[in-house]
């Protein structure tokens, strides 16, 4: 009887850790990528467990190669090898008992693009399509009474507006000559929030303390600031900067561009950082700098644009691999910087952690600063190092993004992939660098 209980005992306890086992697999398969990159004439194994195996679904023109590895039969494991063939994509499926299909997700084999990477201190000057709206705020009247027009025409902090009576804004000063021309009359406004555009119609106010027609709003038309080049193209001349992308520092918003440069930058001096103070790299760049290239796109993940002849022809940094998020690994790894004059330095850092990501983050990867030299200038990531790019094993992966406050030795980088899904064909092909300076 003993003997009878211990074995129901056992067998209850062996379906309990299968069932643990299985439900930890379907889980892996939900959150499992749906799309994964091989490179052209390489290869990538995939790990399925029993009762589930690997099926191509559709493969055109014989793009990839499955086969399976039975070298690597491990226990309920099994080992396939995908071969990239030629460029294109191939759709496979995971299925339960090679019957029910559970999954699907796409192969897509690639070349692999080789970028230049960057390291140099940039100054970044981008002027915002229309005016920014930053604050709205009570005028005093001309009548000695108190007026608010633009938080009445329900106009809030954060809103672009980009015409005023059908003329398009263009910059600070250019509002206030509208309103001047416009007085108490009447107004059509073009707003933009959150992509979005809708009119409103507003009554200037003539304000006591000038004299002038005003709607009770500050607005904010330009900034301008330090970064880092992350990579630029020797093809296309596009090139990717900062990892983050430049918003307004009163609204926190992503600042819609109308048109912005880079040009070189001069370190000045470098506030270190510390506990619960990020530091900083000062930098100078003059109005009177030749222009390096011309940004179109503040996203997210970076400005974009395109990069000057003349920079291009003058830096010799060749162009290196770049490394899918599947390739980027806990462990040692550089960056490039500039931390002295105009000298790119490289210094040793330790990826800590790598986030299984489906979908675009500016934190991909958390990373500690681990080279003695950048330690003692800095005390770890400071303001003005956005950007810089991570390289390991010979492969461009990624760029830094953010410094921990609590602690400047350690902060995020972002998946290199992630920068180059904004370059669209539009970016690469049809901008031009602007002779002219702003």
């Amino acid at each position: 009887m003993n003997g009878n209980r211990e074995y129901k005992r056992f067998f209850f306890i062996l379906v309990l850790v299968l069932i643990f086992y299985y439900i930890n697999q379907l889980l892996n398969i939900i959150y499992y990528p749906t799309e994964i990159k091989i490179i052209k004439g390489e290869n990538k194994y995939i790990d399925v467990s029993f009762p589930f195996s690997l099926t191509v679904v559709e493969d055109n023109d014989s793009i990839v190669q499955s086969t399976y590895n039975e070298s690597k039969f491990k226990g309920l494991r099994k080992n396939y090898k995908v071969d990239g063939i030629q460029t294109g994509e191939a759709q496979f499926q995971l299925r339960l008992l090679g019957i029910i299909p559970i999954k699907k997700f796409d192969v897509n084999v690639v070349e692999r693009p080789y970028l230049v990477p960057g390291g140099n201190a940039l100054g970044v000057k981008i002027n915002t399509k229309g005016v920014l709206v930053v604050a709205v705020t009570d005028i005093l009247g001309y009548d000695g009474k108190r007026y608010n027009p633009a938080k009445d025409a329900g106009i809030k902090a954060g809103d672009t507006i980009l015409e005023i009576n059908n003329v398009k804004v263009k910059d600070a000063e250019h509002v206030v000559d509208l309103l001047n021309e416009i007085k108490d009359n009447n107004v059509k406004i073009l707003i933009e929030r959150n992509k979005i555009h809708f009119e409103t119609e507003v009554t200037p106010v003539r304000s006591m303390q000038d004299n002038c027609y005003r709607l009770g709003i500050w607005v904010r038309d330009r900034t301008a600031g330090i970064g880092t080049l992350t990579f630029y193209d020797k093809d296309s001349k596009a090139f990717g900067a900062l990892g983050h992308g430049i918003t307004d520092m009163d609204t926190g918003n992503l600042l819609n561009i109308e048109y912005g440069k880079i040009t070189n930058a001069k370190i000045a001096n470098i506030e270190q950082g510390k506990r619960g103070s990020p530091g900083e790299i000062k930098g100078i760049f003059y109005e009177t700098e030749k222009v390096l290239g011309q940004i179109t796109k503040n996203s997210p993940y970076g400005i974009f644009g395109v990069i000057g002849d003349e920079f291009i022809q003058s830096n010799k940094r060749k162009p290196i691999p770049i490394g899918f998020k599947e390739e980027v690994k806990e462990g040692k790894a550089y960056i490039l910087t500039t931390i002295n004059d105009d000298k790119i330095e490289k210094f040793e850092i330790e990826i800590l952690k790598v986030q299984p990501q489906q979908f675009p983050s500016q934190k991909s990867m958390t990373i500690r600063i681990t080279d003695e030299d950048l330690l003692q200038k800095t005390g770890g990531i400071v303001q003005g190092m956005s950007g810089s790019p991570i390289i390991q094993n010979g492969k461009l992966i990624g760029a830094v993004t953010h410094v921990f406050v609590n602690d400047p030795t350690k902060g995020y980088g972002i998946y290199i992939e992630w920068m180059l899904e904004q370059l669209t064909p539009k970016y690469q092909t049809e901008n031009k660098l602007a002779n002219s300076t702003y």
